[in-house]
Formats: structure tokens, sequence, C-alpha cells
């Protein structure tokens, strides 16, 4: 299954290729090189960009005390350190690091109030250096738990993630394990939880988003 924000690129990128295709046939023939050489090129970036928007169905287990991963990929960063734009306080620290072969959809990791939800425009720099978390272009949302407990999610670009989509919108309620939103061509999710959650992952351990549970609350 595609998701929907890859219809519209998979559209337009398999049009202006089929356009190409056709006029490098009319005027080289089936039989050059070039016309060889560049179908094959075409019908491999078309796959990729095929694999890129993947929209797998993943049904979490549903539970208030776990924290799910937000997004596929390796985590980077496990730290206590200064939350500067929310919270102003110490936080726990879990990052993710997308890469291009990860599903790069981000999902809801707990069940709540969206009680804040900011978009900063900013710089693109690889999605791993540190200063990305407060640099780059990203989105924060906050989620406030039945019981008062808050979490901050923020997706960041990367040196190629030109577009953050995020479905979240202050005042709403959100169930864990929706969509919360699409960062396009790789990325990075910070998590910041309270200090003394538990930790259920290590540095560069693969996580599946919607599945892994890297946290749990005490």
């Amino acid at each position: 299954m595609i998701h929907k924000e890859g219809i519209n690129i998979i559209v337009i990128f398999s049009i202006a290729l089929i356009i190409i295709n056709f006029l490098i046939y009319y005027y080289f023939s089936t039989s050059s090189i070039a016309f060889k050489i560049f179908l094959i090129l075409s019908i491999v970036f078309i796959l990729l960009i095929l694999n890129f928007f993947r929209n797998p169905e993943r049904i979490p287990e549903i539970n208030d005390n776990n924290i799910l991963a937000p997004a596929d990929g390796k985590i980077v960063v496990i730290k206590e350190t200064e939350e500067p734009e929310y919270f102003k306080d110490k936080r726990l620290q879990i990052s993710i690091f997308m890469s291009a072969y990860d599903v790069h959809i981000n999902w809801v990791p707990v069940s709540g109030h969206i009680k804040y939800f900011k978009y900063h425009p900013g710089d693109h720099i690889v999605a791993w250096h540190p200063k990305s978390s407060t640099k780059n272009e990203r989105t924060t949302v906050v989620i406030k738990k039945e019981d008062n407990t808050e979490i901050l999610v923020r997706q960041i670009a990367g040196i190629l993630a030109r577009r953050i989509v995020c479905y979240a919108k202050e005042n709403k309620d959100v169930k864990q394990g929706s969509q919360l939103g699409f960062i396009k061509f790789g990325s990075r999710v910070d998590i910041f939880l309270p200090i003394g959650t538990k930790v259920n992952v290590t540095i560069d351990q693969k996580v599946k988003g919607n599945k892994t549970v890297i946290a749990t609350f005490r």
C-alpha cells in the first residue's frame, strides 16, 4: 500500500519519465543503448520511490503504560538533557534516525490530548547532528495523558528532507498508534519523556514504529 503523501510525487515522476522515455525512443529507437539504459534507470527510480512511500499496516498493542516508537529507524540518542522550547527543564531524550530505506510514517506514541503544537522553519543539516534538534526545520507536538503526564515529540527534517507533514492539531485528542505525520526523504524524530521513565532500548538498536516499546512509565 502506498501512503497518501506520496501519490502526487509518484504520479508526477511517472509522467515525466514516461515522456522522457518516449522522446528517447522516438529519436533513438528501442535498439539504442541510451534508451535501454534510461528505461532501466527509470524503472529502478520508480521502484525506490514506491518503496520510500510504502504504508505498511501495523496494528499496535495498546497499553497506556508503554511508549511506542514514533518511527522506524536506529536509536542515536538516549540522554537526560534540557528541553528549551516547552518544558524548559530536564527531560529524558530518545532520538530515532530514519534512513532513506526506513518507513517514513510517524506514529502517536501515547494516547492523550494535544496540549501544544508548533512548526519551526529552519536549516537542513544532517539529521544525526546534535544541533539538528534546535536548528533544522521541525515540528513540536506535546501530548498530555489522562494522568497529566506530558511527553514531547519532535519531527526533524534532515539534509535531504524538505517537507514535514504533521497531522496534529492543538486541543485535539489522539490515540496511541494513529498516524502523527510523515517526513519526506531522510529525517529524525526526538521524544522527550519525564526523568525516571524506564528505557527499553539501547544506542544503535533498530526499532519499528508503532511496534517497539521504547520506554515504559514507572
